[in-house]
């Protein structure tokens, strides 16, 4: 390249993974252009992270006023009569969603700009020697050339034959925020993360909600101490919680939606939200055509610094697979960035992410897990100290969850760490700087915790790993 020519970066996709890496290119002095088809923000912003949170965040403060009674809150007009029936406008609830996710897009396309990132609204695809053709709706064409590709292009929920979303009673999760009528009863298949937080939150909301699980457990690929007490909380809450019923087709008849087991079983509700999975967005990206390789599933392949199998064509986030969180995506873009313009760079390690599910209570994750544990695949030390005897606790009256640490034998370093409840987004960040920085158990208990305090529950977790032997 000759000197003084800047280096040309195109991203295919506007989501984390592709905002943030354009913000890294550009910062490294890259000439940056971003091909994005749906909005800036990508589903992370506009139909799945950002919308669902929203509308968890009204759910929960809706379970902290219905339980709020015990803490000597009473709910009465002027003249003494008691509100004793909560009621959510869903109609508006919903408005406030998709008012804030265009909100945040439009944050982030004004960064964008600030940082002088060029933004193509249209369909990008791969052509020849390091090509990006980007399509726009009324089909004219652009050619943009680049020394660098990034992938970006994020995943989109699964359907099945059986199972055919309409848009107004059987729905998508991507499709829920045109409800404005409250559901009469609502089915959702699916008790995965995307499943277990839709079904948490309109339970929460008021309204009566069965999960259709084909696992014997709900959210199988947490951990299963923390999915007991979800599950516990759920049907002590109202939720109808069925194990080992796998989905065989979903239909409906004007106003009734009715889900067909395999084993004969029928569950009639009259709305229905499907929580499958996700399938990548690879198709008619020219990857092949490219020396792209993707897995059986469509997935685009990488190593840990974000590379594919195409010289100069990097991926990042939800079309790889490699962990479907936007936390991941947006590192796995920064990373293929600092590696394309020869900045430090370390190689994306799944073993330092920190992953929550946004149910009543959160579930929070970091490092080696339970499961890993009992497998042999790592010698860990494991306590678990119950949230109900945190003095904290008690008063905002929080009776369900608990800390788990994971700790190697013998040097005492935490490797891993569970938080159950009230805000364990929020909670696991200590546990995950110890994970990321191979600190001790006592190098965690001994920094100074607010009495009285949620984290002061880890802090007492890690105490009790003193003089752990191996």
């Amino acid at each position: 390249m000759a000197a003084g020519t800047k280096d040309r970066v195109v991203i295919i996709g506007g989501g984390p993974g592709g905002y943030e890496a354009a913000h890294v290119a550009a910062q490294l002095g890259a000439e940056v252009t971003v091909v994005d088809t749906d909005g800036v923000g990508g589903s992370a912003v506009l139909t799945d992270c950002v919308p669902s949170k929203t509308l968890i965040a009204t759910a929960e403060l809706m379970t902290e006023v219905a339980d709020s009674a015990e803490l000597g809150i009473d709910f009465s007009d002027h003249e003494g009569d008691v509100a004793t029936t909560l009621r959510v406008d869903l109609g508006k609830v919903n408005a406030r969603v998709k008012q804030l996710a265009a909100d945040q897009s439009s944050d982030i396309a004004a960064r964008l700009d600030r940082d002088g990132v060029r933004l193509v609204h249209g369909r990008g695809r791969l052509a020849p020697d390091l090509t990006v053709v980007a399509t726009a709706a009324d089909g004219t064409e652009e050619t943009i050339k680049a020394d660098a590709i990034l992938i970006a292009t994020g995943a989109a929920p699964r359907v099945l034959p059986t199972a055919v979303p309409d848009g107004e009673r059987i729905l998508t999760w991507e499709q829920v925020y045109d409800l404005t009528d409250v559901p009469e009863k609502l089915i959702v298949v699916g008790s995965g993360v995307t499943g277990a937080e839709f079904a948490s939150a309109y339970l929460a909301l008021g309204i009566p909600v069965t999960l259709v699980s084909s696992r014997d457990r709900v959210l199988p690929g947490e951990d299963a101490d923390a999915s007991a007490v979800l599950e516990e909380v759920a049907t002590r809450r109202g939720m109808e919680v069925l194990s080992k019923s796998r989905m065989e087709s979903v239909t409906r008849e004007g106003d009734v939606v009715t889900v067909r087991l395999t084993d004969g079983r029928e569950v009639t509700g009259s709305h229905c939200i499907l929580a499958l999975g996700s399938v990548p967005n690879t198709a008619d990206l020219g990857l092949e055509d490219a020396g792209v390789v993707t897995d059986d599933g469509g997935f685009v392949k990488v190593d840990r610094v974000s590379r594919t199998s195409a010289r100069g064509v990097y991926a990042a986030g939800d079309c790889t697979g490699v962990l479907m969180l936007a936390s991941v995506a947006a590192m796995q873009g920064r990373i293929a960035m600092w590696h394309f313009l020869g900045d430090a760079v370390a190689p994306l390690d799944l073993k330092k992410v920190s992953s929550n599910v946004f149910t009543a209570p959160e579930i929070a994750t970091v490092g080696w897990s339970q499961q890993a544990v009992d497998a042999g695949e790592i010698n860990a030390t494991v306590v678990t100290l119950p949230l109900a005897g945190n003095a904290r606790a008690k008063m905002q009256g929080v009776r369900d969850g608990f800390v788990k640490l994971f700790i190697r034998p013998g040097t005492g370093i935490v490797v891993g760490g569970v938080v159950v409840g009230p805000r364990a987004s929020e909670l696991i960040h200590p546990v995950s700087i110890a994970v990321a920085e191979s600190l001790t158990a006592d190098q965690l208990a001994q920094a100074f915790t607010v009495y009285p305090s949620m984290s002061g529950s880890i802090a007492e977790a890690a105490r009790r790993l003193h003089r752990v032997e191996s």
